[in-house]
């Protein structure tokens, strides 16, 4: 195995749950979410990481989930698809919090970003901000 391999294994080891889960609660649709997953990492593939630390690391591929969820929802808005909920005969996930990420994915798409990479991923306001572009009073409000 090469370097760069190694380099991705741990980086998919390390952080792949906190990209799925950012693009899951971003898209509200797996497939959509398994699919930013796939490209954020083959895109990490091809960057030079010589250098980066864990956070650093984090931070990029978090911002990289954020900037592909956005793709595929320009892309949702062009070519609409059915969602599973649409779909009378196939159940629902079962989650052990079910009911208040079900409160949660009722919020528009910026607050559930924030409220997602605040309590399920534990940064802080002004890391958030810096990661959506906006005002760190805008994302404690």
């Amino acid at each position: 195995m090469t370097e760069q391999e190694i380099f991705l294994r741990n980086a998919m080891e390390a952080h792949g749950g906190a990209v799925y889960r950012l693009a899951l609660c971003r898209l509200q649709n797996t497939a959509d979410a398994e699919d930013v997953y796939q490209d954020v990492f083959l895109r990490l593939l091809g960057q030079n990481t010589a250098g980066w630390d864990g956070e650093r690391l984090k931070a990029w591929l978090l911002r990289a989930a954020l900037n592909r969820c956005a793709d595929v929802s320009r892309f949702r808005l062009r070519r609409p698809a059915l969602s599973l909920e649409e779909i009378p005969d196939m159940p629902r996930p079962a989650d052990e919090a079910a009911e208040l990420w079900d409160a949660v994915a009722q919020l528009p798409e910026k607050l559930r970003t924030a409220v997602h990479l605040h309590y399920a991923e534990g940064y802080q306001t002004e890391e958030i901000a810096a990661m959506l572009g906006v005002p760190a009073a805008t994302v404690r409000t």
